[in-house]
């Protein structure tokens, strides 16, 4: 019985994941054809995504790893719902039950699109879910210097600016992302302090040029 209850609750906590996210997936997108940044080929470019500091790709309902979560998320549902029905109707899988839930928490954290980072008319997108701008709280900023915990890691992000925002209301604050050059990342910082954005910790604007070292 209580195998039942745990896969049951398991399976719909899933769900709720794998729904919430491909209807926030899709609504990013959607905001994401009307950018103010990156707007062009060369400027997303210059956004290199952890882990794998890759230059970022654009989030349209057309691109590759889009459709990988639209079909994806179906594929997963479809098939743990026949999973669960087995699990309710037999003991056919009852010693496997830990197993089949490592495979379901596996395959829902594969579903995902790629990283992404986009500023748009009423907030910010990153990694898939939009943040309007009241809930976008300030942001870090640090250069790539010798010494910091990511230089070495990737030639490309040498050099370059961690930029962290941080959001209100959420229990897990989006991962980071690399801007490789200082001309871009006054776009970027200039964008932000139009919003009211600011830097962590500060409560008037600083010029975004002026940043040189690690925080």
């Amino acid at each position: 019985m209580w195998i039942n209850i745990f896969f049951s609750v398991t399976f719909i906590l899933g769900l709720l994941y794998l729904i919430r996210y491909r209807l926030n997936l899709k609504y990013s997108a959607e905001k994401a054809a009307n950018a103010l940044f990156p707007t062009s080929e060369e400027e997303m470019n210059q956004i290199l995504i952890p882990s794998e500091f890759m230059e970022m790709q654009p989030l349209t309902k057309g691109t590759r790893s889009y459709k990988l979560v639209k079909w994806g998320t179906v594929g997963v549902i479809c098939l743990f719902a026949v999973l669960m029905m087995v699990v309710f109707w037999t003991d056919m899988l009852h010693q496997s039950i830990f197993s089949i839930v490592y495979l379901f928490f596996f395959l829902i954290s594969s579903i995902k699109h790629r990283g992404n980072f986009y500023i748009v008319a009423g907030g910010l997108i990153l990694n898939g879910y939009y943040f309007a701008w009241d809930r976008v709280k300030g942001y870090e900023l640090e250069k790539i210097i010798k010494w910091h915990e990511l230089y070495g890691l990737d030639d490309k992000i040498n050099h370059g600016y961690k930029l962290a925002v941080k959001v209100d209301n959420k229990w897990f604050q989006p991962q980071f992302v690399v801007v490789r050059d200082q001309v871009h990342l006054d776009r970027i910082l200039s964008l932000l302090n139009i919003h009211g954005v600011k830097k962590v910790g500060e409560n008037s604007e600083t010029p975004v040029s002026s940043y040189t070292g690690v925080e």
